[in-house]
């Protein structure tokens, strides 16, 4: 079996919740010195697209979506790749908006952070508006980082940044935002800081928006 085969096989194997098939693929892909990176950039994030898909097309539900997670997070540590950076790049919060059980990309977004070097406290999914107030200001956060896989749940985004302004954080913390549901429009409409399509976007922004505070 060629590379790209087996890689397409992981890919189908994760969208088919069968884990058995994808932890054996996973790891013949390991044992040939594949990059973890690219396994998870690759074949895991087109998987992810497609879940999130299914979802949101009533395809797959909530079962689906927690029975995803839990394999993406146990080929996460199979990787190796949960290395914490530090904090030397900043803090960030990040979580899925209330209404939102997606948890694959934004779990993807928060170990790209920490390898990079943030600090990242995942809230998880289903967050509401207090409970990241909450962790802004309890970890003096440098970001605010939200995901929304639903078009029916992005829009508590703004309610999120509405009540960062009336307990006066807004000033101090960016709003960084993700997302299939979202878009650049959709962010500035909402007054976010920034926008991001993926993982690797998210690290690039996330950098960008403190460098900016620093100069």
């Amino acid at each position: 079996m060629s590379l790209r085969e087996k890689e397409i096989l992981l890919k189908d194997s994760l969208v088919n919740l069968d884990e058995e098939s994808f932890m054996n693929c996973l790891e013949e892909l390991i044992s040939s010195g594949e990059d973890p990176w690219r396994i998870i950039l690759g074949p895991m994030s087109e998987a992810m697209e497609e879940i999130g898909k299914l979802f949101e097309e009533g395809e797959y539900f909530i079962a689906e979506m927690l029975r995803a997670a839990s394999i993406f997070r146990r080929a996460l540590d199979k990787l190796g790749i949960e290395a914490d950076g530090g904090g030397s790049l900043g803090t960030v919060v990040i979580g899925t908006v209330k209404g939102d059980v997606h948890d694959i990309g934004k779990s993807l977004v928060a170990t790209m952070l920490k390898a990079a070097g943030f600090k990242v406290i995942d809230l998880g999914v289903d967050i509401d508006a207090d409970t990241f107030i909450r962790a802004v200001r309890e970890h003096k956060a440098d970001i605010l980082a939200m995901s929304s896989l639903l078009t029916t749940t992005r829009d508590y985004m703004s309610v999120v940044i509405r009540r960062l302004e009336e307990e006066g954080l807004r000033e101090r913390v960016k709003v960084l935002i993700g997302g299939l549901s979202t878009s650049p429009e959709f962010a500035k409409s909402i007054g976010a800081d920034g926008w991001a399509k993926n993982a690797i976007e998210a690290v690039e922004v996330a950098k960008s928006l403190l460098k900016n505070v620093k100069t």
